[in-house]
């Protein structure tokens, strides 16, 4: 199944129904966004640091069971492994203009009005971190032989999501980047069949939709410092 010009998806998906069907245009070069120069150099490097001084750090909990239409997270550090903590006031106020200024675009590519955002979740990995294989919007279904056979919407207002990079991956440590932590796309294929895999640089923005196509994970961190900002957004789907 061809998802654009250059990216392919996994067969399994002819046979599954998926809820939310947001998907950008097949004629785009790619089905995902990626936007660079989000911030500055030297803003990036700001909430770095400031990350780095935050004592109000909580391990980040996975979509587990739904109860009364509410999904009731749960911690399991052996599907993830991240710590999560907020921007203060003043960061989130310069985030969420920026983000105004690149909604237009967003909203666009997609062909979807975006009519509510999350609050922004600073997600850090530090060496040997991860996130196995996920949906933003769904939990997967397997059988006994854990092969996938279908999905459940749990958080429908997720209609797409937007990481930004605060650091790098590279393969040398500068205190402002990391290895490994690569973004991968577990569905996602180019043409010659392989998996599609990020390696993204501080103040690159990737947006994709949070369906099950875009099923994705972060790789362990091998070394460094992975700092990303996360939000989901709600949208109307045309």
């Amino acid at each position: 199944m061809q998802l654009s010009n250059h990216i392919y998806c996994d067969p399994l998906f002819e046979n599954i129904a998926i809820e939310n069907l947001l998907l950008p245009n097949p004629y785009k070069e790619y089905p995902y966004l990626i936007i660079e120069n989000f911030f500055t150099p030297e803003l990036l490097k700001e909430i770095v640091d400031y990350s780095k001084q935050k004592d109000d750090i909580a391990q980040a909990k996975i979509k587990a069971t739904v109860v009364d239409g509410i999904v009731q997270p749960k911690l399991n550090i052996k599907q993830r492994k991240t710590n999560i903590l907020k921007l203060n006031k003043q960061l989130s106020n310069i985030y969420n203009t920026q983000f105004q200024n690149f909604q237009p675009q967003i909203e666009e590519f997609f062909n979807t009005p975006l009519t509510f955002s999350t609050k922004v979740q600073m997600l850090q990995y530090k060496k040997g971190f991860f996130y196995k294989k996920h949906a933003d919007d769904s939990s997967e279904l397997v059988d006994e032989n854990s092969n996938t056979v279908g999905f459940i919407n749990v958080a429908p207002q997720r209609k797409v999501t937007t990481v930004l990079f605060a650091t790098t991956c590279q393969e040398e440590n500068d205190g402002y980047s990391f290895s490994g932590g690569e973004l991968i796309f577990n569905y996602l294929y180019d043409k010659e069949n392989n998996q599609i895999k990020l390696k993204p640089k501080a103040g690159d923005m990737v947006v994709f939709p949070s369906n099950p196509y875009f099923s994705h994970e972060v790789l362990p961190v091998t070394d460094g410092y992975r700092l990303t900002l996360v939000q989901w957004h709600d949208g109307i789907i045309q």
